[in-house]
């Protein structure tokens, strides 16, 4: 792989001798530079999650139910555990399509992909079932400051969702058109640290909505 910076406009397809990642501790590759500066913008979403679940527990309390439910009433536990299932299920497969792509396997990690993103749109589907229960037992978001935030944290992270399903489509339409080459190996990865993510936000989710509130 080359040692000069290409700004991302030089897209060679990787042949025999390429190696994708640096093995020795001393090297710095391409992949580490690209998944560096992703996880830097990954950062900056977690500001946002941050005051989503701040402005959560400021509005969890009594005096922001206005009479409406309350998180007992909108967040059932046993139906987020299942969703959370769901989600990890489609991370696992999605760790699948990394394997596939360090043995540069073409088909396999286009179906572990597949497998992937209807899951992921298994979950999605899970949440907008969900929250219409929810408003049709009265509880849209503008019935109260608590319900208003629920969705808002719900429906963020259900858009995130969305970008990262979206993106897997995207990418199966590349490997099947491109192959392997650098630039879709590095969108991968970077969608490997994006999926990977959301499944741990998804655990904040759970653990300060599902959990937390059938207490």
């Amino acid at each position: 792989m080359s040692a000069g910076f290409d700004w991302g406009l030089y897209d060679p397809t990787p042949g025999p001798q390429t190696r994708l990642w640096a093995e020795p501790h001393h090297e710095h590759d391409m992949m580490s530079t690209r998944l560096l500066g992703f996880w830097l913008y990954m950062l900056s979403d977690s500001l946002v999650f941050a005051g989503l679940f701040t402005a959560y527990e400021v509005l969890s309390f009594p005096m922001s139910f206005a009479g409406g439910p309350t998180p007992r009433d909108v967040a059932s536990p046993i139906y987020g555990y299942a969703e959370t299932v769901v989600l990890f299920t489609s991370v696992l497969a999605y760790g699948m399509v990394m394997v596939s792509l360090k043995h540069e396997r073409t088909r396999p990690a286009m179906a572990w992909l597949a497998v992937s993103l209807a899951i992921g749109l298994g979950f999605i589907g899970m949440e907008v079932h969900e929250l219409q229960g929810v408003a049709l037992a009265g509880g849209p978001p503008q019935r109260s400051g608590f319900l208003s935030i629920f969705w808002a944290v719900v429906v963020v992270h259900g858009v995130h969702l969305a970008i990262g399903l979206l993106w897997m489509a995207v990418m199966l339409a590349q490997i099947a058109t491109k192959g392997f080459t650098q630039l879709v190996t590095y969108r991968l990865a970077n969608l490997k640290v994006y999926w990977l993510y959301q499944g741990l936000i998804w655990t904040f989710v759970y653990t300060f909505i599902y959990l937390r509130g059938s207490i």
